[in-house]
């Protein structure tokens, strides 16, 4: 570890994170990573890009010739350990490929233009690392799940027991719709595909769910120009089977976990 690697990390930990010098103001992680060849533990300060429940790093070097130590490291060894601020977790680190390195890349040094000029200057393509948080966060999901769904339990509740008109709630309907426009993009971007690459046996699921977040945009755009209560009741129970199914096969899964069965990717 060098003197700055050392000085960086000690001030890290005594400030919650923040640390001054040249990485002053930037986002900045502790990437903990298990030695290839000597099984040792090296932590290294990265600069990181949040993206939903995973954070990106880059394997830049400062636009050095070589990949970082710390990369060959997560290709040999994906469990890693994270300290973001005050907090520190396990997570499992996938190299990106391709369209998704690509353009993830791009972001980062639009962001941030000294990624522009460290890619640059080198000839390798500089890696982009996906830090996939370890059991207690993909169980935190699950809780999530069933949060967002009550939600709309409640308001399917409100409705048929007369105590809300027709289009106050269609107004709140469609705010909930939004919002699971949202979720159900994150889902399908980044939550689903890193549930099926650690449970093989999800896919089947997954995919319906999938399928099941195109029918719902479909209903979603119904329900905008809708007024009856008939079609909010009916909308809305399709919401609720898709929602009831979800929870019927996703969350007993994550709310088992002890650890992450780690999958090593190639």
């Amino acid at each position: 570890m060098t003197d700055l690697n050392h000085q960086v990390i000690e001030e890290f930990r005594a400030n919650g994170g923040k640390v001054g010098g040249m990485f002053e103001g930037a986002p900045l992680l502790l990437l903990t990573t298990t030695g290839a060849r000597t099984g040792r533990r090296h932590t290294n300060p990265v600069v990181y890009l949040r993206d939903g429940e995973r954070l990106l790093v880059f394997a830049s070097n400062a636009g050095g010739d070589a990949h970082p130590a710390w990369y060959h490291n997560v290709v040999a060894g994906p469990k890693v350990t994270v300290e973001l601020g005050e907090d520190r977790f396990e997570a499992r680190a996938v190299p990106l490929e391709g369209e998704e390195r690509d353009r993830v890349y791009a972001r980062q040094a639009a962001i941030d233009p000294a990624f522009a000029a460290y890619q640059e200057k080198t000839d390798r393509v500089i890696p982009v690392v996906a830090l996939y948080p370890e059991a207690e966060r993909l169980r935190a999901f699950g809780d999530e799940l069933v949060m967002i769904h009550d939600h709309l339990r409640g308001e399917l509740a409100r409705l048929r027991a007369g105590e809300s008109p027709a289009r106050d709630l269609r107004a709140h309907c469609l705010a909930f719709c939004d919002a699971m426009a949202f979720h159900h993009s994150g889902e399908d971007r980044v939550a689903f595909p890193h549930l099926e690459r650690l449970f093989p046996e999800l896919e089947e699921p997954l995919d319906r769910l999938r399928s099941e977040h195109v029918v719902i945009a479909g209903l979603v755009e119904e329900l905008r120009g809708a007024t009856e209560p008939a079609t909010l009741e009916r909308v809305a129970g399709e919401m609720e089977a898709h929602f009831a199914y979800e929870e019927e096969q996703l969350v007993p899964v994550l709310n088992s976990l002890t650890e992450v069965p780690w999958v090593v990717e190639r």
